[in-house]
């Protein structure tokens, strides 16, 4: 299988290079063309919090295998400012940037395993998306 992908988020651009990257490595997993849309979905809100909260972080996308189910792992970090409140922020509608307020809680829905750590000191959001293996 694959290493791990790494793309450095510092432009719209990188943006689009991240969640090309996990829908390829979706792909490459055996995911349905639209559990690819959804990988790729989630990554292009978390990326784009990146760019928007901390001007520049990283996204790492990696395979994971275990007994009986394949899937993608998504990694991203910055070293921003951090979310303050974690789960004022993770609640549908609750924006600072004037948008809909889906990006936390949208990703949280499209993945099976979500986890967020977070200080003053910057974030870093585990996803993981799963696929039975036959």
């Amino acid at each position: 299988m694959a290493e791990t992908t790494l793309v450095v988020i510092a432009s719209d651009v990188d943006v689009v290079t991240a969640r090309q990257a996990g829908r390829e490595l979706a792909a490459q997993v055996g995911f349905s063309p639209g559990d690819q849309t959804v990988i790729a979905a989630a990554i292009s809100e978390i990326a784009r919090n990146i760019l928007m909260y901390a001007r520049r972080g990283e996204v790492e996308l990696r395979i994971a295998v275990e007994a009986d189910r394949s899937g993608v792992i998504i990694v991203a970090s910055d070293q921003g400012p951090g979310i303050p409140d974690i789960e004022h922020y993770m609640q549908d509608g609750v924006s600072t940037s004037g948008g809909l307020g889906l990006g936390l809680g949208g990703s949280k829905r499209l993945v099976d395993d979500f986890h967020v750590d977070t200080s003053a000191s910057g974030t870093k959001i585990t996803m993981k998306k799963w696929r039975r293996r036959v």
